[in-house]
């Protein structure tokens, strides 16, 4: 079996074990007989599946039991809708911190809803840092304030989440879902597209306080209120039945891991191993600053657009592929997901200390 190591940023490396395990079970799961590409989602069968992959989800996260569990359509696009039609609620005012592309596209579409301020951008660098927040940033009868925890395509993180009062803070954390240990009773809303960190595309997870469910307006579309899953247990109609599945295998995969705290160790050391050559480098500059620096998202560049294109060109030759960086950046960026093998991450270095051997600094 020929696999390269896959560092694109979504839809992004699965776990070889659950590959295997859902290879396993393609033609027939269990004793269903069938596929799960074929089974009814009313079925036993598939009622098991969504039921325990919201019991290892809750399980991994510590979800306190006063929170749902959703499992949604749409991707984490869908979210930058849904999120202002259920929670503008009272001022229809809405908090949003922009530190990069989708927090930005995230803030434009609550504008068709309400009112939104932008409490704080980053943009003034390119989005290479997170900005300093603190209770009297926000609105004090704002429904929500929203961050993006994880910026995929500038390579930052929010290191220390904000205070923001009685205001319910909403996380897009599509890029670092369950990558470290979070104390999800500091949100009211978390929600998190499944091609990174959970599964295939298609299905986006959403964990929501239960006191904040059931206030979108009347006009609501059904399939764009949270009431609807949440009365349906995500059955209201028919979901994204595989994704559901992979992900139930993703989160066993995890938890026989040893769970969050022991994937955050192996991820810390991965990230080390990538930011520790860069900065040992005269060829490679780190693209976002040391303090806001991603655990999932490696973003660097090399001194000109001749050079970056040798490296990707390598890398892909030696099978380390989906390196480009995103336009907004340039250079490379290095997905380095929960699924993502040390032994990919050594393999990136090497390469990378390799072509700084053979080309220096130009």
């Amino acid at each position: 079996m020929d696999r390269v190591y896959n560092f694109a940023a979504g839809p992004a490396v699965l776990p070889l074990e659950v590959l295997l395990r859902a290879q396993r079970d393609f033609p027939a799961y269990r004793s269903a007989g069938m596929s799960v590409l074929e089974m009814s989602h009313r079925s036993k069968a598939f009622e098991e599946i969504i039921a325990e992959a919201e019991k290892l989800f809750r399980e991994l996260l510590g979800v306190p039991d006063d929170y749902h569990v959703l499992f949604v359509h749409g991707g984490a696009t869908m979210q930058f809708s849904m999120v202002p039609m259920n929670l503008m609620r009272r001022s229809r005012k809405a908090d949003y911190v922009v530190t990069g592309h989708f927090a930005a596209k995230a803030t434009e579409e609550a504008r068709k809803f309400g009112t939104v301020a932008v409490v704080a951008s980053s943009r003034d660098r390119n989005f290479s840092y997170v900005p300093a927040l603190s209770p009297s940033t926000f609105t004090p009868d704002a429904d929500y304030v929203h961050i993006t925890s994880n910026n995929t395509i500038y390579g930052t993180r929010f290191t220390a989440f904000p205070e923001t009062g009685d205001v319910p803070l909403a996380a897009d954390m599509s890029s670092n879902i369950l990558s470290e240990p979070l104390d999800v009773s500091r949100f009211g809303l978390i929600y998190a597209g499944a091609q990174k960190n959970i599964g295939p595309s298609g299905l986006c997870v959403v964990v929501l306080r239960k006191d904040l469910a059931g206030f979108a307006p009347a006009e609501t579309p059904v399939m764009l209120d949270y009431r609807t899953y949440a009365d349906n247990a995500s059955l209201y109609n028919t979901p994204a039945t595989f994704s559901i599945y992979v992900a139930k295998l993703v989160f066993e995969w995890l938890k026989e891991k040893g769970g969050v705290a022991a994937i955050e160790k192996v991820n810390r050391e991965k990230a080390a191993i990538l930011y520790d050559c860069i900065d040992g480098s005269s060829l490679f500059r780190g693209a976002a600053d040391r303090e806001f620096r991603s655990l999932m998202n490696v973003t660097f560049v090399l001194p000109n657009e001749e050079l970056t294109a040798e490296f990707l060109s390598g890398a892909s030759a030696a099978g380390l592929v989906n390196l480009k960086g995103h336009r907004a950046v340039g250079g490379v960026r290095a997905s380095i997901y929960n699924a993502m093998p040390v032994k990919g991450v050594v393999a990136l270095a090497d390469f990378m200390r390799r072509f700084e051997a053979a080309h220096g600094k130009r």
